[in-house]
């Protein structure tokens, strides 16, 4: 029988981080034959990663452009991606999450007929605008997909009320957790000086990470208040913040928080800096969808800077606690956690809901099974 053809179609940093270990999945295997195709939404970012996982893609889209719309994006990669998989006519496209790029490569894929597979699928928060535009990007990949790789029970039990059929949903974990175990290494030296001052400095390090649109204005403002009054009240703790590229994000943080001792805003580092990162810090703090994953398989607390959540396993699991941007509740939230180690072991040692290291493999033997080539891979257990 001929291999599988796959096209992988992703085009931002979270995107390449947690396909690339679908892709060495399925370039390893004889079965399949891949070819990546990146929309490169997002340039720099996405650029560092396939270096670090060593993905050479075979199509890339460049559509990058400074101010550009989120039509601008759907309709670059329409035109694109359509006269592709008109001439490459693969078995299956692979998409990521709930970015732009995952929801106009699902669409234009359902265009030509060719079927999709949707990685992380059945994240939800109910809310069509919170967060925006991902939630209704993933809710209508969702409604194009095919076949769903659900990464916890509660997104395939929201898959389900959907109505999707179980036999095209596969609980597969979260493949984040396989690309943050194959980058921790024993040993690593820091790049930014900056970053490594902090880590050397023996202080407790406060993550930060701040990017959603919907935070955008006061919310920031709340949060980053919030930030100034920990470390007036903490004299043993140093806040990183990797500063997110928008204009919006950064003319804030400078703003407020530039010059401010112990509070170091840095560029944001590349993947395997962070995630090194992670490792030597105490507590995050972060309106990100992913670290909401990462941070707890590392054992380390989340305190999650949003109103809504689509990870709600992370809280129930206690590895996670979604506070807000109301600065007085990030405040209290954090200093409990800094001041009481019982409630911090508590977070701390929590399971980790979210993935074992094998939800690549998962992927690759649901796609073998639909294909006719291997039995239905076993669920992912938390």
């Amino acid at each position: 029988m001929e291999p599988i053809r796959c096209l992988a179609v992703f085009g931002t940093r979270p995107e390449a981080v947690k396909m690339a270990p679908v892709v060495q999945a399925l370039n390893a295997d004889h079965r399949f034959e891949l070819e990546v195709a990146v929309t490169a939404q997002h340039r720099d970012m996405l650029d560092q990663v396939l270096r670090v996982f060593s993905i050479d893609p075979t199509y890339d889209f460049d559509l990058m452009r400074h101010g550009q719309s989120l039509e601008d994006v759907v309709t670059g990669i329409l035109s694109h991606l359509s006269p592709l998989l008109e001439a490459t006519r693969p078995h299956v496209v692979l998409v990521h999450g709930d970015t732009i790029t995952t929801f106009a490569a699902a669409l234009a894929a359902f265009f030509k007929k060719v079927p999709v597979g949707h990685l992380e699928a059945g994240l939800r928060t109910r809310d069509r605008y919170d967060p925006f535009p991902e939630e209704m990007d993933r809710r209508l990949t969702g409604a194009l997909a095919t076949w769903h790789f659900a990464p916890t029970a509660g997104a395939r039990e929201n898959l389900l009320r959907e109505n999707v059929d179980p036999e095209q949903i596969f609980l597969t974990g979260n493949t984040v957790v396989d690309a943050l175990l194959q980058t921790l290494a024993s040993k690593y030296a820091f790049s930014d000086k900056q970053v490594a001052q902090a880590v050397a400095s023996g202080r407790r390090l406060l993550v930060v990470t701040t990017h959603r649109r919907e935070n955008w204005g006061p919310p920031l403002e709340r949060i980053y208040k919030a930030l100034l009054r920990l470390v007036r009240e903490f004299d043993d703790v140093e806040v990183v913040f990797a500063v997110h590229k928008n204009p919006t994000v950064r003319d804030i943080a400078y703003r407020l928080l530039h010059g401010v001792e112990r509070i170091r805003l840095v560029e944001p580092p590349g993947y395997r800096e962070f995630v090194h990162l992670l490792a030597a810090s105490t507590l995050v703090l972060t309106d990100s969808g992913g670290l909401q994953e990462e941070a707890p398989a590392l054992g380390k607390p989340v305190l999650v800077l949003r109103e809504t959540t689509e990870r709600p396993e992370g809280i129930a699991a206690g590895t996670c606690l979604k506070v807000g941007t109301r600065t007085d509740a990030i405040y209290a939230a954090a200093v409990r956690l800094l001041s009481d180690g019982s409630e911090y072991a508590k977070m701390a040692q929590a399971v980790n809901p979210y993935g074992d290291g094998k939800a690549a493999h998962r992927v690759r033997e649901g796609l073998a099974h639909v294909f006719g080539l291997g039995p239905r891979p076993g669920d992912f257990r938390a």
